[in-house]
């Protein structure tokens, strides 16, 4: 899952290098979250106009982690 994150993400921003994802330990309702970074020139290119790029990474996230039977989150810092 955070191979993919990192993929999607690095497609989208032009520094590569700048791409992180920290993973947090699954919270007591079972929730994975993941923590997107990147630079602070790529944030628009990530979060997109209205947030559609960043809700369609959220979309794309949570559909491969229902296919492995795990909830997450997705959060763009």
């Amino acid at each position: 899952m955070k191979e993919l994150l990192e993929g999607i993400a690095a497609d989208l921003v032009d520094d590569k290098s700048a791409v992180q994802v920290t993973v947090d330990e699954p919270n007591e309702e079972g929730v994975v979250v993941y923590h997107l970074h990147v630079a602070p020139d790529d944030m628009g290119r990530v979060i997109g106009k209205q947030g559609r790029i960043a809700k369609a990474i959220r979309v794309v996230m949570r559909a491969a982690a229902s296919r492995i039977d795990q909830k997450i989150m997705v959060e763009i810092d």
